[in-house]
């Protein structure tokens, strides 16, 4: 494992993958007091939820804009399911409520569902949440990978956004070893640490990366991640219990199909949907938020990007994060697609998908 020093905790994926073995309660008790101490208030109501309502957690970026307006607008009432939002103060609590079945499903970086799945936890992708959109961003006059070295930079562990300035740096020479890495809470923080010169390099998602560009004087966008991993490169997921599939598709379906109507909202109608997300879902101005928009499109339909995903494997296991890596069977496409069947003409209507 690279050296590494911060605040964030990383779950203890090993612990979460026993769920089918040791039973939720050794779960909980392998897991980090800060995590069980929020999710005792949630203990069990994942599972004890009726069919119609879904539990989910989310991120912070412009690929949960999707997930973000089916909530806002409760896209799929009308095929009788709610999905209601569990709000966690940190990354960590985001993934490991997933993994310990204390949500259904949730939107997450790929590389923390690999990490997941890799432990063992019963977790499964199910449809896409956004490409592109992650960016290095570094302050004034750190216009290049070598005159990084020694320089501290902001990020979240075992995210897309950790990976990417690891593949970047690789890609120019430089050793992530020869960086400072500075684990953050969350996007809010990072951001604010960036402004203050807490930290000297950032790796974000839009709308917040356009907006330390137009906001920090002198600021550098150092890759927008296409230089690296070409265009439509995916960077968040969603994902959820892999029991679900069977025990309730039709939930799962309604959820896809919603999501597909709040992309088909979003491609069509840009202004109205900024104004149901700027300010509650996103913390940025509405100019800003127009200028990202177009940086990170939400796409629901991600089965162009199966073998981006497993490939990026190859980063995690250099980093030490996994041993083993994932097969074909951590994703599943099998509701996507039924719901890409059944809604034809909604489906045909949208400008992002892999068909």
């Amino acid at each position: 494992m690279c050296d590494r020093y911060g605040a964030s905790i990383l779950p203890d994926y090993a612990a979460i993958g026993q769920v089918t073995k040791a039973g939720r309660r050794g779960v909980l008790k392998a897991t980090a007091a800060s995590v069980l101490t929020f999710a005792a208030d949630f203990g069990g109501a994942a599972h004890a939820q009726a069919r119609g309502s879904l539990k989910s957690t989310h991120g912070t970026g412009f690929c949960n804009l999707n997930l973000f307006l089916t909530h806002a607008l409760q896209l799929a009432k009308e095929d009788g399911l709610e999905i209601q939002f569990v709000n966690t103060p940190t990354f960590a609590e985001q993934v490991t409520f997933l993994g310990m079945g204390q949500v259904d499903l949730g939107l997450m970086p790929y590389t923390s569902f690999i990490a997941l799945f890799n432990a063992g936890a019963p977790v499964k992708i199910i449809a896409g949440g956004g490409v592109e959109g992650c960016s290095i961003v570094a302050r004034p006059g750190l216009d290049s990978a070598g005159k990084l070295k020694g320089k501290t930079l902001g990020t979240f562990q075992l995210d897309t956004l950790e990976v990417m300035p690891y593949d970047w740096l690789k890609k120019h020479g430089v050793s992530f070893k020869d960086v400072k890495v500075r684990y953050m809470g969350n996007t809010p923080e990072a951001v604010e640490a960036f402004k203050a010169g807490a930290i000297d390099w950032i790796c974000t998602i839009e709308p917040y990366a356009t907006a330390l560009v137009n906001d920090v004087p002198g600021a550098v966008r150092l890759s927008d991640g296409r230089d690296i991993y070409g265009a439509g490169y995916t960077d968040c997921v969603l994902a959820c219990r892999a029991s679900l599939v069977k025990e309730n598709p039709a939930a799962l379906k309604a959820v896809i199909k919603s999501m597909m109507k709040a992309q088909l909202m979003a491609e069509t109608r840009q202004e109205e949907t900024l104004q149901k997300l700027v300010g509650t879902y996103y913390k940025t101005s509405m100019p800003n938020a127009q200028l990202a928009m177009a940086k990170q499109p939400a796409v629901v339909d991600a089965r162009s990007q199966t073998d981006f995903i497993l490939q990026r494997t190859d980063s995690l296991v250099e980093m030490g994060y996994i041993k083993n890596k994932p097969g074909r069977d951590a994703i599943d496409w099998t509701l996507l697609e039924q719901v890409i069947a059944e809604n034809n003409e909604l489906y045909g209507q949208l400008k992002h998908k892999s068909a």
